[in-house]
């Protein structure tokens, strides 16, 4: 099977949908990962200074405000999900919900938008550069989620047989 035909020709907003697509394998990746890990770990640490395992999804999950807000031209919905939530099955739909609620972002983002001026910590950035801002950070934490499941002898999601 060639993949060339679905490369054929290059999208109408080459930046955005590049970030885009980036970000759909990070959120699935952070999700599954939260999905996989069991409940009980959820209150892992590997040490006392970090952030639990189920605060590592609620900070993501507030994070996907913070971030996408400002891009969206929206005041940010939801705060406080890492400390709010400790249960398994509430952070998992929290942070299912704040990667939906950056869908809209990064759906309805094209490359001349991408430009467009947005404050973020009380500076001027480009709105694409927040969305790669979050897709990083998202990584980042996915990492740490890696480590995590590692320690415990799971196997996290982007390491598991491709089907």
């Amino acid at each position: 099977m060639s993949l060339a035909p679905a490369f054929a020709q290059a999208p109408a907003n080459p930046l955005s949908a590049g970030q885009k697509a980036f970000f759909a394998g990070v959120k699935n990746n952070a999700v599954r990962a939260a999905e996989k890990m069991p409940e009980d770990l959820y209150s892992f640490k590997p040490a006392p200074e970090v952030r639990s395992f189920g605060q590592l999804v609620g900070h993501v999950a507030d994070a996907q405000y913070l971030f996408c807000a400002p891009v969206l031209g929206e005041k940010n919905p939801m705060l406080g999900i890492e400390k709010s939530k400790t249960a398994k099955a509430d952070l998992v739909q929290a942070l299912k919900d704040a990667i939906a609620f950056c869908d809209k972002a990064y759906d309805g983002m094209t490359d001349e938008q991408a430009s467009q001026v947005v404050k973020l910590f009380g500076r001027d950035m480009a709105k694409l550069t927040v969305l790669s801002i979050n897709t990083g950070h998202t990584d980042e934490h996915y990492g740490n989620m890696v480590t995590y499941m590692r320690i415990k002898g799971l196997v996290p999601p982007s390491s598991e047989p491709r089907k």
